[in-house]
């Protein structure tokens, strides 16, 4: 079959609000050289009309960047929690099945709301902490061994990949999940960040914190940015123990 000819082949899980029931439908759209999903959904959006000829509504996702930097168009592809950005369609079987990440709620088709992550960000208190205006000059300094372990944990998109391949992190558990944790692991090796670490430590102790990780290690295997969540996670929870510790000899 000559270039031309080629076509692929979409099974979309769609869903059209988020108290509906979900539905499938299949595509047939054109290929071309060098297409990833979001470029063949932009086809299913030109020209919606399912395989069996009837028109339908356009499939709906979340985009931004298209290169892998925002973790906006994150999906479930054949299986897998992945970036529909950097997904080629000739690298991946067909016909290739998209559905949304289902640990959380679906707005409507592919898009989910991921307020839930951002949300267990906050209790962990995921960020540098700020408390004036003024300039304060230039920040200290990190040796390159601290900069080499930190620079991973800071490539996150907090795109929810590592959230859905856990089996520990659904609406039955209180587990915040492996992005929140290693966030805390990133912000608290930072020279001005590590003033709140204490506080970031009693976060991972209470329900949902890192106990509720159950070291299945597919967090690791499906993360698009290759960060060493179980490692950080490992590192976190003798951090978190010698805190427990101390605070019960303390008393």
């Amino acid at each position: 079959m000559s270039e031309q000819q080629k076509t692929v082949h979409l099974i979309v899980q769609r869903q059209d609000s988020p108290d509906s029931a979900p539905y499938t439908e299949e595509f047939i759209v054109p290929w071309s050289l060098g297409m990833n999903v979001v470029s063949a959904l932009m086809e299913v959006q030109k020209n919606p009309v399912t395989k069996e000829g009837k028109t339908t509504k356009p499939v709906v996702w979340d985009c931004n960047c298209l290169e892998e930097v925002c973790g906006a168009c994150a999906m479930v592809i054949n299986g897998k929690p992945r970036q529909s950005c950097s997904c080629l369609v000739d690298k991946v079987e067909q016909p290739i099945t998209l559905a949304p990440l289902d640990k959380f709620p679906v707005v409507r088709d592919l898009i989910v709301d991921r307020q839930k992550m951002f949300d267990n960000l906050k209790k962990v208190q995921a960020w540098v902490a700020v408390d004036t205006t003024a300039d304060l000059g230039p920040g200290p300094r990190m040796s390159r061994v601290q900069q080499e372990e930190v620079y991973p944990l800071s490539r996150c998109m907090t795109c929810g990949c590592c959230m859905q391949a856990c089996p520990n992190f659904n609406d039955k558990s209180e587990f915040i999940g492996p992005a929140p944790v290693a966030q805390v692991h990133l912000m608290n090796m930072h020279p001005t960040g590590a003033m709140q670490k204490e506080g970031r430590l009693e976060g991972l102790m209470g329900p949902g914190g890192i106990a509720g990780c159950g070291n299945a290690q597919n967090c690791v295997e499906v993360c698009p940015k290759s960060i060493p969540l179980t490692t950080s996670i490992a590192k976190l929870n003798r951090q978190v123990n010698k805190f427990a510790l101390s605070k019960l000899f303390d008393k």
